[in-house]
């Protein structure tokens, strides 16, 4: 290991500090790394010793990565470090790239490898094409921060921020900006640790009022590092979460509104249940109307029908005065359970078990048919077969009681399911 270490680590020659392409990704991506064997091995001449070695070298670590044999990896990467001699300009350019990927994932997984190996390969790897310096900056602090090692990572961030080669690019600021968000993220962790003793202080006390004003000041100074990346299309979830949560602090409502409505609605954002997740909890914590909510959730019913929240869905459309939210709380209960993940949940059967009552008594048979009419093929196996019948009376009495009563209000007397007194009498009201 210390002779492969050596080797990642030592000084290049000067025609090895060129610029390197960089492309997109973090960590080990296996297919990525096949494309670059096929490009080797489809080339239209042939191809010279050195080319076949590196070719080679690359399909033999990527068997190793792929079948977790670190030190077996560790040991054609002697061989496969010649690709910064290339001839090729091309595959020397991206070489640096390619070797900070795979000797990162390497070194991370080691068994001999330690703290220092890792901070020195990867200082030595910032400076082999100036165009990877920010992320391989971000990527070993993100690797400190899994380590614990917060305050070297905070440091390595605030060198990276202040970094500049050049014209800034599009690019750049991309990552200057995650950068910067990053280093908000650490601040957050911090000042979240002090948010939780300033808790159990008594609002009265001296103290409580010094640490409120400290807690403020530091808000702003980290909302600083996050605000600029959450106005960048993108899926921001920790970071915009802690932004709220310090703009709430201070007070700031409408801000934290703003923020949230703009990552859930704005098409320039992708499409995120989280993100109406997060809007939807904050609107709760504002009391807001339950009209306001539903719309919310509408939108997550959507993306996501089998989401946790959507029995929460359905009780704010059941309390709701409108038939067409009641139509609408009685898909939900059935979009919900058409997902294996859910077939389990007691408290979905039990809703839908009440609901279908409701809606039979009701008169409005017709909502039933037509969500039935889409299931009645399927349901019967996926839900209620006799193996299923057995299994959920062995391991949870009460959940087989419950399909049993859903059971025979969809299958009638047929149903496999009701055979208690009290499934026979929904099967009669069905």
């Amino acid at each position: 290991m210390s002779d492969f270490s050596e080797e990642l680590i030592r000084s290049k020659t000067e025609d090895d500090q060129e610029e390197s392409c960089v492309f997109s990704g973090t960590g080990m991506y296996f297919p990525w790394l096949q494309k670059h064997i096929d490009a080797v091995a489809t080339e239209g001449k042939k191809e010279k010793d050195f080319a076949q070695t590196t070719s080679a070298c690359l399909g033999f670590i990527r068997e190793a990565l792929l079948k977790h044999r670190w030190q077996e990896a560790a040991g054609y990467m002697h061989s496969y470090l010649q690709v910064l001699e290339d001839s090729d300009s091309q595959k020397r350019l991206g070489a640096p790239e390619i070797i900070w990927k795979l000797g990162s994932e390497i070194l991370f997984y080691h068994p001999k490898s330690n703290m220092e190996t890792f901070n020195t390969f990867a200082d030595r790897m910032k400076n082999m094409g100036v165009m990877n310096y920010l992320k391989i900056s971000l990527q070993h602090a993100l690797y400190l921060m899994h380590h614990g090692m917060l305050e070297e990572a905070n440091r390595n961030l605030s060198r990276a921020e202040t970094w500049r080669y050049g014209e800034k690019s599009s690019s750049q600021e991309v990552l200057i900006n995650l950068i910067q968000a990053y280093k908000g993220l650490l601040q957050y962790y911090t000042w979240s640790k002090k948010k939780m003793e300033l808790s159990n202080l008594d609002k009265d006390d001296y103290a409580y009022n010094t640490a409120s004003r400290t807690m403020l000041n530091h808000s702003w100074k980290t909302s600083v590092n996050l605000g600029a990346l959450i106005q960048t299309p993108g899926v921001w979830d920790p970071f915009v979460k802690s932004y709220v949560e310090m703009l709430e602090f201070c007070g700031d409502q409408d801000g934290a509104r703003e923020v949230l409505n703009n990552y859930a609605y704005d098409e320039k954002f992708p499409s995120n249940p989280n993100a109406h997740v997060y809007l939807y909890n904050f609107l709760k914590r504002e009391k807001a109307p339950r009209e306001k909510l539903i719309s919310v959730l509408k939108i997550l019913y959507q993306i996501v029908p089998s989401h946790k929240l959507m029995l929460e869905f359905h009780r704010l459309l059941r309390k709701s005065e409108k038939e067409d939210h009641h139509k609408l709380g009685l898909e939900v209960l059935f979009g919900v359970l058409d997902f294996a993940g859910c077939t389990k949940n007691i408290t979905a059967w039990k809703y839908l078990a009440k609901y279908l009552r409701q809606m039979l008594m009701g008169d409005h048979l017709a909502w039933v048919q037509e969500e039935w009419n889409s299931r009645k093929n399927w349901w019967p196996r996926f839900h209620f077969s006799s193996f299923w019948a057995k299994s959920d009376w062995q391991e949870d009495k009460p959940l087989a009681c419950e399909k049993a009563l859903v059971a025979g209000m969809l299958l009638g007397k047929g149903s496999r399911l009701a055979s208690s007194d009290r499934g026979k009498t929904f099967v009669t009201a069905a």
